[in-house]
């Protein structure tokens, strides 16, 4: 019967993005125009309850080393809006900063990703954040565990081609500070996308050392961005 729905299609050239449903174990090598699924704690529930934008950033440390690790995972993140109504003065209140949200687009993986972008961020959210977001890639060659402990913090490198993405996230209620190894990019300058302590977010550009060494500090409820 599956097979039966399938042909159409591949037929037509359909792609199947599947939201709510159960855990997809092994769908990707069964069907070839599944993309991806939900089966997760998705970013509308940060419209719907403050506790889940308290917590955000926990659930986040979570995703990749559990819900994540077995199949694509539909999301919908990176939110730029501050407050969760229409006209971005009202309701639930993210926590989380800009860089945070533009990290979980590496850490989430998902072949076609939606992101949760509302028409006034396109003027009131940082140039660079848009820019990131247009060339970010959503399928990757390789994925490498750089450091991390679920419900603390997490760094990821994923590579797509010759060209490397790192992204972490910070759950703690303090800084954290880290050396991270990063031996792909020795030697090489790179974008460093990162927060200042009253969380606003930047870009710039560092190297890093021949040895394949980044020290690097995420804040609270903040996260990290590197690429290549």
């Amino acid at each position: 019967m599956k097979t039966f729905y399938l042909m159409p299609m591949i037929i037509y050239g359909l792609m199947v993005v599947f939201h709510g449903t159960t855990l997809p174990r092994g769908w990707e090598r069964m069907f070839p125009n599944y993309v991806g699924s939900e089966a997760v704690l998705a970013s509308e529930n940060l419209m719907f309850s403050q506790h889940s934008n308290d917590t955000e950033a926990f659930n986040a440390t979570l995703h990749p080393f559990i819900r994540n690790a077995v199949g694509s995972m539909e999301f919908g993140g990176v939110v730029l809006n501050k407050r969760y109504n229409r006209t971005n003065d009202g309701g639930n209140h993210r926590k989380t900063t800009d860089v945070f949200q533009l990290s979980t687009a590496v850490l989430f993986q998902n072949p076609v990703q939606f992101f949760a972008l509302a028409p006034n961020n396109l003027q009131d959210a940082p140039g660079f954040t848009i820019d990131f977001m247009k060339q970010v890639p959503t399928t990757w060659d390789e994925t490498v565990l750089i450091d991390g402990y679920p419900g603390k913090y997490c760094v990821l490198a994923r590579r797509h081609g010759g060209k490397w993405y790192i992204a972490g996230v910070n759950a703690q209620t303090e800084p954290l500070e880290l050396k991270l190894s990063l031996p792909m990019l020795s030697g090489k300058e790179v974008k460093f996308y990162g927060d200042e302590k009253g969380g606003i977010s930047y870009t710039k550009s560092v190297k890093v050392n021949r040895k394949g060494e980044l020290k690097i500090a995420m804040q609270p409820n903040g996260g990290v961005v590197i690429v290549q």
